[in-house]
């Protein structure tokens, strides 16, 4: 811890997802007296229902080069892994065509570069933030287990598997037999999987989360249940959040608001191309088997991992405004596919759960101080990868906040890059 301790080294963070509860740990280590602001507990949104992969190979953006000509077949596709609500398309379609330009090559690469500076650490430092609160096995060691069935099979030398393998990814493919010794549940209609070692798995992201927020509470972070439905320019310095019970003032202000950091911000006058992109899981709180890794099904586009609460099938893009109701058939539909790749799966009892991915056109989230408006930093737009770039993004704003890191330094995820 440092020494910080006047009122002008408070930092308000607004949102207590994973995002914002590692900037007020980051912020902590520096010295800093931190406020976390939500309307709902830390952990109990988006960071509740992902996957649990926490990946320093997470480096593969989604705005892959031949994405254009595959989207036709998943959005006709009933069970396929993207869907657009159409009454959303007068927003869809902008993002997309912008998505769409980030699918060239050298993009692509530049992309997979700035994803790699944010997840190449991040099981060291959430090994380093579960230290001594007694909850260290949330996070197990993993391999990625991407299985392959039918007429599909890996090459490594595919740009997806490349783009890691040229980061130093230990990977290899397994076949046949050697698959199901790695997860003997796995149907033996999968014939092959790439392996991608050297990672972790959240047993309970959601927990994880919390546990976290726990512990800077106990280094002195302040916790402040509020519905922030604006952001004013205080009359001299900082900002002004805007509650149904008052003003919260906040000198300096982390925004960690995911999607609903866009709807803030346009209060200040600030747009941003950050949409909606809604993930469902399906959990299985008595499935009769169990993975010892994160399996993900390289045609379906969906992950498998044994939880806490049971095991877990998380996956779909559903683009739809974030206030739309849920569409639990994108849920429902993952009990059949998981029962594919898992025969001796039992699929009732099962919870269904919604989440809301806050996405860029090009999968980098918003890191830094927003132009016009000091100390107003961004920390949000982290689309399927907040989990595992949360360490790095918290580091990031806290050396941002200290200055010991400039706007330069973190160009490549600068709130304003999209003119």
């Amino acid at each position: 811890m440092g020494t910080h301790t006047e009122a002008s080294e408070e930092v308000t963070i607004l949102g207590a997802g994973i995002v914002g509860v590692c900037c007020a740990l980051s912020l902590q280590e520096k010295g800093y007296s931190v406020t976390l602001i939500d309307r709902e507990l830390p952990g109990e949104a988006t960071s509740y229902g992902n996957a649990g992969v926490i990946s320093p190979w997470s480096c593969v953006p989604q705005c892959m080069p031949g994405t254009l000509q595959q989207v036709p077949g998943w959005l006709l596709s009933s069970d396929g892994p993207v869907s657009i609500r159409w009454r959303d398309l007068p927003t869809t379609v902008p993002w997309a065509l912008r998505f769409l330009a980030n699918t060239r090559l050298p993009k692509v690469e530049d992309i997979s570069r700035a994803m790699s500076a944010l997840v190449c650490d991040n099981v060291d430092v959430y090994r380093r933030f579960l230290k001594g609160t007694g909850h260290e096995n949330l996070l197990r060691d993993s391999w990625y287990v991407n299985v392959f069935r039918g007429k599909a099979s890996p090459v490594l030398s595919d740009l997806a598997w490349r783009l890691r393998t040229d980061k130093g990814a230990p990977i290899e493919i397994v076949r046949d037999g050697e698959v199901r010794d790695i997860e003997p549940a796995i149907s033996e209609d999968y014939h092959s999987a790439v392996i991608i070692k050297d990672q972790g798995r959240a047993a309970a992201p959601g927990r994880l989360c919390k546990v976290l927020a726990d512990k800077a509470k106990a280094q002195g972070a302040k916790f402040v249940r509020a519905e922030v439905r604006g952001i004013e320019k205080a009359p001299h310095a900082g900002y002004l959040l805007v509650t149904p019970e008052g003003e919260i003032p906040a000198r300096r202000l982390v925004l960690a608001a995911g999607i609903w950091s866009a709807d803030l911000l346009k209060s200040l006058g600030v747009k941003v191309p950050l949409i909606s992109e809604r993930g469902y899981h399906l959990e299985f709180s008595d499935p009769g088997v169990a993975l010892n890794h994160s399996v993900a099904d390289v045609q379906g586009k969906f992950v498998v991992s044994s939880m806490e609460g049971g095991l877990r099938a998380a996956g779909t893009a559903e683009f739809a405004h974030h206030s739309a109701p849920p569409r639990y058939s994108r849920a429902d539909m993952l009990g059949p596919q998981t029962k594919k790749l898992l025969p001796a799966l039992n699929i009732e009892p099962n919870a269904r759960w919604m989440g809301v991915r806050p996405s860029f056109p090009d999968n980098l989230p918003a890191i830094g101080e927003l132009p016009g408006l000091p100390g107003l930093f961004a920390a949000f737009g982290h689309s399927h990868y907040g989990l595992g770039m949360a360490p790095a993004t918290g580091r990031l704003v806290a050396g941002m906040v200290d200055g010991a890191v400039s706007n330069a330094e973190v160009s490549a995820y600068a709130p304003d890059r999209f003119g």
